[in-house]
C-alpha cells in the first residue's frame, strides 16, 4: 500500500504525518508541486507487454508533457547490477527535467526535500509520481528490488542525476521491504 511519511529536515525520528490515504497523499504532495495519482492496474505478461498495456495513459501524459521518450524498466532481487542500480540513485540529487514514474508492480521509495521538510513517499502497485525538475530528493529500491515502472523522458539526458553533496539521505529511513 502506497504510504507517505513526512518529517523535519534535521528529525528521522518523529513523523509529522504518517498515512496511507490517497486523497491525504494527494493533497500533501500537489502542495509541493509533486503530482500523485493512483491508475487502474492492469496484468500485463511481460516487461515487453508494459506500455502496449497503458498505451492510453501514456499518450495522455505525452499529450500533456510533450514526453519524447517512453520506456518500461524491471529490476528484481535476482537483478545482476541490483546494487549498483541501488546505489546511482541513495544520495540526494536534482534532475534537469521533470522525473515520472508509474509503478506497474512492486514498490520504491521516492523521498523528496522541500521546504524543510523530507516526504518518504512510498510508491507501489498503481502509483504514478512526477518530481518537478530540480527538487531535491533520492530514490530507494531496497536491498531486495522487486519493480516494473514506466519512465517517462522529454531527453534522456536532461534526467542525468546532479548530486547536491548533502548528506541527508544517509539520516532517513531506506527501504526495507516486509518480505526480502
Amino acid at each position: 500500500m502506497s504510504r507517505l511519511q513526512i518529517f523535519n529536515d534535521n528529525d528521522a525520528q518523529a513523523a509529522l504525518l504518517d498515512t496511507e490515504d490517497a486523497l491525504a497523499i494527494t493533497q500533501a504532495l500537489n502542495a509541493i508541486g509533486v503530482r500523485f495519482e493512483r491508475w487502474p492496474t492492469r496484468e500485463v505478461a511481460s516487461t515487453d507487454d508494459v506500455l502496449s498495456a497503458y498505451a492510453d495513459e501514456i499518450a495522455a501524459l505525452t499529450a500533456e508533457g510533450g514526453y519524447r521518450s517512453i520506456d518500461a524498466m524491471t529490476v528484481t532481487p535476482d537483478h545482476p547490477d541490483r546494487a549498483t542500480i541501488r546505489t546511482k540513485f541513495l544520495s540526494e540529487h536534482t534532475h534537469a527535467e521533470d522525473e515520472i514514474r508509474f509503478f506497474v508492480d512492486g514498490e520504491g521509495l521516492f523521498t523528496l526535500h522541500e521546504g524543510g521538510r523530507v516526504f518518504n513517499m512510498l510508491c507501489t502497485r498503481g502509483d504514478l509520481i512526477s518530481v518537478p525538475a530540480g527538487m531535491r530528493h533520492w530514490f530507494d529500491m531496497g536491498a531486495a528490488p522487486h519493480f516494473t515502472v514506466i519512465r517517462l523522458f522529454l531527453n534522456p539526458d536532461g534526467w542525468i542525476a546532479q548530486f547536491t553533496g548533502d548528506d541527508i539521505a544517509d539520516r532517513f529511513p531506506r527501504l526495507e521491504r516486509a518480505d526480502a
